[in-house]
C-alpha cells in the first residue's frame, strides 16, 4: 500500500492536521520505487550505513527525523521518566528506539511500553501496548503516516501529544484496524490520561510539563 510521500497541512480542532495525498508513483509506470524491507535495514544500521544520521524505516522508506528541539526531547524524558516510576518489572519502557512494526516499516518511537522479556537485547520490541510521540515539526508524519503503520501492527493505543501550537494537546488513538484507528479523542488540561492495557495508570494533562 502506498502513502503520501509529501503532504499539505490543514488547521482541524485546534490542532494541525495533515491531509492531501500528493504524490502517485502510478506516474512512474512502468518504472517502480524499490523499497526496503525491514531485514534489509536492520542489516545495513548493523554494518554502520547510517551511524551519523537519524533514520527510520517507514513503508519501505529510508525517512530522516528531523533534530529535536528543547521542549520535544524534555517531554520525551518526562513521559518515559514517569512511566517507569509508575510501571513494575512486566513492562519495558523504552524512548527513541525502534519498534518492528512491520515487514517494511520500523519507527523510533518518542516513548514505547511494551511487555518485558526474559532477553531484551534479542530483538527489537513488536508487540507494545502504548506508543507515545512527541510532535511539532513532525506532526504530520506522526498523524498520516504513524498512526497507520501502529495500527495495523497492531498496537491497542497511540499518543501524539502535540506541542506545536500554543495550546499543548494530546490525542489519544484506539481501537486499531487494518485501515487506521478508529477512535481518536483530542484531550486538554482539565482531561485525564488512562492508558486502556495499563490498569491503574492516570497522568493528568496538565501535569506534562508545557508553557501554560
Amino acid at each position: 500500500m502506498w502513502h503520501a510521500l509529501r503532504w499539505a497541512l490543514v488547521e482541524k480542532d485546534g490542532c494541525n492536521a495533515m491531509l492531501d495525498f500528493m504524490f502517485d508513483p502510478r506516474e512512474l509506470a512502468p518504472e517502480t520505487i524499490r523499497v526496503w524491507s525491514r531485514h534489509e535495514y536492520d542489516r545495513l544500521v548493523s554494518l554502520g550505513m547510517f551511524a551519523e544520521e537519524r533514520i527510520e524505516l517507514l513503508r519501505g522508506m529510508l525517512v530522516t527525523m528531523s533534530p529535536q528541539g528543547v521542549a520535544h526531547s524534555g517531554i520525551t524524558a518526562w513521559f518515559a521518566q514517569w512511566l517507569i516510576r509508575h510501571l513494575d518489572e512486566r513492562w519495558d519502557v523504552r524512548s527513541h528506539s525502534p519498534y518492528a512494526a512491520g515487514d517494511d516499516s520500523e519507527p523510533e518511537p518518542d516513548v514505547s511500553v511494551s511487555p518485558a522479556t526474559n532477553n531484551p537485547t534479542e530483538a527489537h520490541p513488536s508487540k507494545a501496548v502504548l506508543l507515545i510521540e512527541i510532535s511539532d515539526s513532525s506532526l504530520a508524519k506522526d498523524r498520516r503516516i504513524k498512526a497507520p503503520i501502529y495500527a495495523e501492527a497492531g498496537v491497542p493505543e497511540y499518543w501524539i501529544v502535540d506541542i506545536s501550537g500554543d495550546q499543548l494537546c494530546v490525542e489519544v488513538h484506539t481501537d486499531p484496524a487494518p485501515s487506521g484507528y478508529r477512535r481518536v479523542e483530542i484531550l486538554r488540561d482539565d482531561d485525564v490520561l488512562r492508558p486502556t492495557q495499563l490498569l491503574r495508570i492516570e497522568i493528568a494533562v496538565r501535569e506534562i510539563p508545557w508553557k501554560r
